[in-house]
């Protein structure tokens, strides 16, 4: 979450006239995350959240992922819709902006999770891709190994901005990818951002998961991967948490499954989620405007994460 976009109080209230979500009593903007402007707003009738989609969101994506979210929702599984409008209209436009009001959803992101509730974390997560199997639709994954060098020629020789030597570093990741990706195993639609501050928690309950303006299709155990590593370290990249890893994967084999194929292909299915966080969040540090409420997040913390993969065996990490 973040802000790019400021929205007025006129803005608010015109937006809020078209529901029946009540009268407008504050709004405030969201600063974490990177992607999409983000405002807490309370009504006469409640709270909720308002979502301005920024560049990195593309508009016409919006009806898949929306989709989604009631497909998941229609089954059970806590996640916040975007709310319709008298007319039928979930997707508005607010200060020249694709944005939804969407439900908010109780619970807190935790900074320092417990074995608990990365075992719950997984559990959620196998329980959502037991949920989307009979999803029909399918969206590319613009940030998958084809997305990490077009992003990586992009950068350039920036990167060695970011630390030195770092353009080197991603040039020879890219190449044991390219080698190494098992592509061969099963694809689904996934998450493909479940980081702490994306689950909602009320002790070690999984309360909601948020923020699916990632999902794809992909390789389904990557998504595990890239939970995996947002989750099993502390927030600097250092610190592996083994029994955090552990009951993260319990959890999601208790729910879905993790097949021997799957398991072997771990610690590269891991490195590739770590190029792909330490890929954007360098393009962000390197292309954030000055101006943006936006907190930016450290593109070494993913490196760190990478270079402790990069000499994982899957015994380590799922055994």
């Amino acid at each position: 979450m973040a802000v790019y976009t400021h929205v007025s109080a006129e803005e608010m209230e015109q937006l809020l006239a078209r529901y029946d979500a009540g009268t407008l009593v504050s709004a405030k903007g969201i600063a974490e995350g990177v992607e999409n402007s983000n405002f807490l707003v309370d009504t006469s009738a409640g709270r909720f959240i308002l979502t301005l989609y920024e560049k990195r969101v593309d508009a016409g994506d919006l009806p898949f992922f929306l989709s989604l979210l009631d497909h998941l929702a229609d089954r059970g599984l806590a996640v916040p819709r975007a709310l319709k409008d008298r007319g039928g209209v979930q997707i508005q436009e607010v200060a020249g902006r694709p944005g939804c009001l969407i439900e908010f959803l109780p619970g807190v992101s935790v900074s320092h999770p417990t074995p608990a509730q990365a075992q719950a974390a997984g559990r959620a997560l196998g329980e959502m891709h037991a949920a989307i199997a009979d999803f029909p639709a399918r969206r590319a994954n613009t940030l998958g190994p084809d997305g990490w060098a077009a992003l990586a020629e992009r950068c350039g020789d920036d990167l060695d901005r970011v630390a030195p030597g770092l353009a080197a570093r991603v040039a020879e990741e890219l190449a044991f990818l390219a080698v190494r990706w098992p592509a061969e195993l099963p694809s689904a639609i996934v998450h493909g951002d479940l980081f702490p501050d994306n689950v909602l928690m009320l002790g070690d309950t999984v309360a909601g998961v948020i923020d699916f303006y990632f999902a794809c299709t992909e390789i389904r155990a990557w998504d595990l991967a890239v939970t995996h590593a947002a989750w099993c370290f502390e927030s600097d990249g250092t610190g592996f948490d083994a029994a955090r890893g552990r009951a993260m994967v319990r959890g999601y084999d208790e729910a879905f499954g993790l097949s021997a194929e799957e398991r072997a292909a771990f610690p590269v299915l891991a490195r590739g989620a770590c190029l792909r966080f330490l890929l954007t969040r360098a393009w962000d540090w390197l292309n954030t405007p000055a101006d943006a409420l936006v907190t930016r997040k450290d593109p070494l913390a993913f490196l760190r994460r990478l270079d402790f993969y990069a000499s994982a065996t899957a015994a380590d990490l799922v055994g």
